[in-house]
């Protein structure tokens, strides 16, 4: 049970932090228009390289190692500050590094040196402490708070194009203050510290083992808006990051398994218990499949009206993109489960960093004929078919390991179900078409509704073995 409520913690935050940026998107794609979108995803996105290079991987690793050792406090608080150290450490040479770059790139420099913040906010970032604990419940509620500020800082101070900075001012403040609310809690978490003892530096070896991997996943998750950027304009940077936001608006609520399983199979997994960990990521790669599926299907069915009415007229082209991006919902769904929850609490980095290497090479290949091509909807092509490698690989490698049968049991039922909704919901999408905006709205609700209903209704009909484990879930439930 600590597992499911865990689940609904992370996927509740994890959606919370993508919907509330999504609340103020229409305002702020409106006030600010596509320029200060484009500024703000380019800056972003390269700020992202420095907090990369600060991290080097510990956010994974942080949690793997205290699910390790959380039953010993003070193995567990030896090691929480052996591996904060070294990243207090490698986030003060990125800065560094990251002062040089303005000083050789200084195209939007005064944005970049607000955006500097969230590689500040990258040092003070303890969460995987709380993860490796599987202890949600903190995290969310203090860093909700502070969204829910972010938010109603937004629609007080930021009323014009010139105000792109104050925005991006916002953003990053709020992750910094999201950070620094969890330092509070230590005291009663941790144990009394021998700094004479620690050794910081022997986190390096294993912390830049799973660095590698994470360079890898930003290629494909940042480089596409800096190809963008430099070979288009920023403009479309910011048409891609849109369309980017709302499949991960989506995608979050898949993904949140994987930070809630990882530490449970590791702990699983340090205590020998092989069977266990194998249940765990069949019934997890289920369940991904039972709720990406219908949700790739219908975002690919509203995708092309969704955008537009969401961010205005000037982001029509974010609409087909949106639609072709959505397929990565069921792929990064499927390699979260393999990759995250399976190849490295299993301790597999190897094949995992092959994997996600695999798919940046992909990536990187693929880019520049298919941005010069299609442009917008080229990265996103290219996003796609990386998604694909990663995923394929994956499961090559693990198919003795795990049973394909078992992964795959109720999937082609899903599929069924999912596309039956989408041929249904894609029709009514065709033949709906209002000028008010409120009608436009209240044909999507209605379109997502009746997905649901048809989705729901065929998964009742197909009875896949998920709909077993649910009623023993719910027994327990009302047991308790």
């Amino acid at each position: 049970m600590k597992v499911i409520k865990n689940y609904f913690y992370n996927a509740g935050y994890q959606l919370l932090a993508v919907i509330l940026p999504l609340i103020t998107a229409p305002y702020i794609s409106r006030v600010i228009g596509a320029h200060g979108i484009g500024i703000y995803t380019a800056t972003y996105s390269t700020i992202q390289y420095f907090i990369l290079l600060g991290s080097i991987g510990i956010g994974m690793y942080g949690n793997r190692e205290i699910a390790y050792v959380r039953d010993d406090k003070t193995k567990m608080t030896q090691v929480f500050w052996e591996i904060q150290i070294l990243k207090m450490i490698m986030v003060t040479l990125a800065y560094g590094s990251f002062i040089i770059y303005l000083t050789l790139m200084p195209t939007y420099r005064e944005y970049m040196w607000i955006q500097s913040i969230n590689l500040v906010a990258a040092a003070f970032d303890i969460s995987w402490l709380y993860m490796g604990l599987e202890d949600f419940k903190k995290t969310v509620l203090r860093n909700t708070l502070v969204k829910l500020t972010s938010v109603a800082l937004i629609f007080i101070f930021i009323h014009q194009a010139s105000d792109t900075w104050l925005y991006i001012l916002v953003m990053a403040g709020s992750t910094l203050g999201g950070n620094l609310t969890l330092w509070p809690y230590l005291k009663k978490t941790l144990g009394k510290v021998e700094w004479k003892k620690l050794r910081p530096f022997n986190h390096f070896k294993p912390t830049v083992a799973l660095f590698i991997p994470q360079i890898a996943t930003q290629v494909y998750q940042i480089l596409n808006k800096t190809m963008l950027w430099g070979m288009v304009s920023s403009d479309v940077a910011g048409f891609y990051d849109r369309s980017d936001n709302l499949v991960k608006l989506v995608l979050t609520i898949v993904t949140a398994t994987g930070t809630v399983m990882l530490p449970h199979v590791a702990n699983a997994f340090h205590d020998g218990n092989k069977a266990a960990v194998k249940q765990m990521t069949a019934e997890s790669f289920d369940f991904v499949s039972f709720i990406a599926i219908p949700m790739f299907f219908g975002l690919a069915a509203v995708g092309k009206n969704l955008a537009p009415l969401f961010y205005g007229p000037e982001f029509k082209p974010v609409g087909l993109a949106v639609c072709i991006e959505a397929v990565i919902i069921l792929l990064i769904g499927w390699s979260n489960v393999l990759g995250l929850q399976y190849l490295l609490p299993t301790n597999q980095i190897k094949i995992y960093t092959h994997s996600v290497v695999s798919g940046a090479v992909t990536n990187l290949i693929l880019n520049l004929p298919l941005i010069y091509l299609l442009g917008l909807n080229g990265a996103i092509l290219s996003t796609v078919l990386s998604e694909l490698v990663v995923t394929v690989y994956q499961l090559w490698h693990v198919r003795k390991q795990l049973e394909m049968h078992q992964l795959f049991l109720n999937t082609p039922k899903y599929l069924l179900a999912g596309f039956i909704m989408f041929v249904v919901v894609l029709g009514i999408s065709l033949k709906l078409t209002f000028a008010n905006t409120f009608f436009m709205i209240l044909a999507l609700g209605c379109e997502v509704l009746v997905g649901a209903l048809i989705y729901g209704l065929l998964i009742l009909l197909l009875k896949p073995t998920i709909l077993g484990k649910a009623k023993l879930i719910l027994a327990k439930i009302r047991r308790k």
